[in-house]
């Protein structure tokens, strides 16, 4: 998209002349990858209701980067193009990755895009987060962001000590993913029915985040194998990939590589839908190094990790670090039903690693976003609801 298809409405030099409702604060929403956008749509949610207040959209360039544009235009909001988008002034922008942003005129929120921050670097010893460095905080010397989002204490100690410029803008708020997973634990039967397991069935989700030192990377056969070894009248195998998976690799890829195992019996969810229904429904997952192991071992599920690459940095403040000290390790030479009994269910001390603000993260950043705004906060925000029902999930 060039610049002579920049929009007119419901921002630019002009748009008092279009525009419906005048003088509302401008929102934008800046999405890197599917991924992120998947966790800034749910933070737009706590604000895009208010009449005061208009959300607009804009992909910033990724190098994973692709589905955005189909993502965006699917929520029915306004997309501007990013040469636009930089070029005009809000009153608030968001976002859930660091790539661009000095280059937005609005202050920022940055918001975490996984369970905390888990890539690490070894910094005296210690493996320390990427994402709370200088490198990614400061432009120019000075904060790229007027809000830096974070999970944990740990995180904000860490930051004050590798990029103290930014301690001021750091805030520990929760994590909104984990909250809106606990407030969807309530409807695991409703899920369990819409995806096909029935009450006699365990459901067995194999989660895989994206890379070469990934499950789906290194370890594709545990699938058909699943599917010999466990007996489909008992148990139920479904697949979650990674967006950058999909994305990266194309749709029509991912479900060649993996149709004889779903003509053999596997679940394999698109993209688009929730992947936390499927959690909440599982009894077992199995993972790796990714987020979404963790959050299914925060919310009780029986965890079981495949060995990731001895090279793999995960810092040793993240919620995946914890786990990994407490989940057992699949022996992928020995038969797999045995194992799956001994997958490790540390609920309380995974979920502590996960946030310091359990229950909380949707109203301490709604408030932050509004102090942000320079608006008074509206009467008190419904609570978190479930994740929707996967109802009409399967794809011709």
């Amino acid at each position: 998209m060039g610049a002579t298809e920049w929009l007119d409405v419901p921002v630019g030099i002009n748009a008092d002349r279009w525009v419906t409702r005048r003088n509302c604060r401008t929102v934008l929403a800046v999405g890197h990858t599917v991924t992120s956008c998947e966790r800034l749509l749910e933070a737009v949610e706590l604000l895009e209701s208010d009449w005061r207040v208009q959300v607009v959209w804009t992909q910033a360039p990724d190098a994973f980067g692709n589905g955005v544009a189909d993502f965006l235009r699917a929520t029915g909001g306004v997309v501007l193009p990013w040469e636009q988008a930089r070029r005009h002034g809000f009153d608030l922008a968001l976002a859930c990755a660091y790539g661009s942003l000095h280059q937005v005129h609005a202050p920022v929120v940055v918001m975490p895009h996984g369970a905390g921050y888990a890539k690490g670097r070894t910094v005296s010893g210690t493996m320390r987060p990427y994402g709370l460095d200088g490198q990614r905080l400061l432009h120019n010397g000075k904060p790229v962001a007027q809000l830096v989002v974070l999970s944990h204490d740990q995180q904000l100690d860490v930051l004050k000590e590798q990029c103290p410029e930014a301690a001021d803008v750091a805030e520990v708020i929760g994590d909104l993913c984990y909250d809106r997973l606990v407030a969807s634990v309530p409807s695991r039967d409703a899920y369990r029915e819409a995806l096909g397991v029935t009450p006699e069935q365990e459901l067995v989700v194999v989660a895989s985040t994206w890379g070469a030192s990934s499950l789906f990377g290194m370890h594709l056969d545990l699938l058909p194998r699943l599917l010999s070894e466990l007996p489909s009248d008992r148990f139920r195998v479904a697949v979650l990939v990674h967006p950058a998976v999909w994305f990266g690799h194309g749709p029509r890829q991912v479900r060649a590589w993996l149709s004889d195992c779903v003509d053999a019996g596997l679940l394999l969810f698109p993209p688009e839908l929730d992947w936390r229904a499927v959690l909440v429904a599982a009894d077992y997952v199995l993972g790796d190094h990714g987020s979404t192991a963790t959050y299914a071992a925060a919310i009780g599920k029986a965890v079981l990790l495949v060995d990731s690459p001895p090279q793999l940095a995960v810092a040793d403040i993240a919620p995946q670090s914890r786990l990994a000290g407490l989940a057992p390790r699949l022996q992928l030479d020995q038969p797999l039903l045995g194992q799956l009994r001994d997958g490790a269910r540390a609920a309380a001390s995974v979920a502590e690693a996960v946030s310091a603000r359990p229950a909380r993260a949707a109203g301490n950043l709604r408030r932050s976003f509004y102090r942000l705004l320079g608006l008074s906060q509206p009467g008190s925000h419904r609570a978190l609801a479930p994740v929707p029902v996967p109802h009409d999930w399967r794809r011709p």
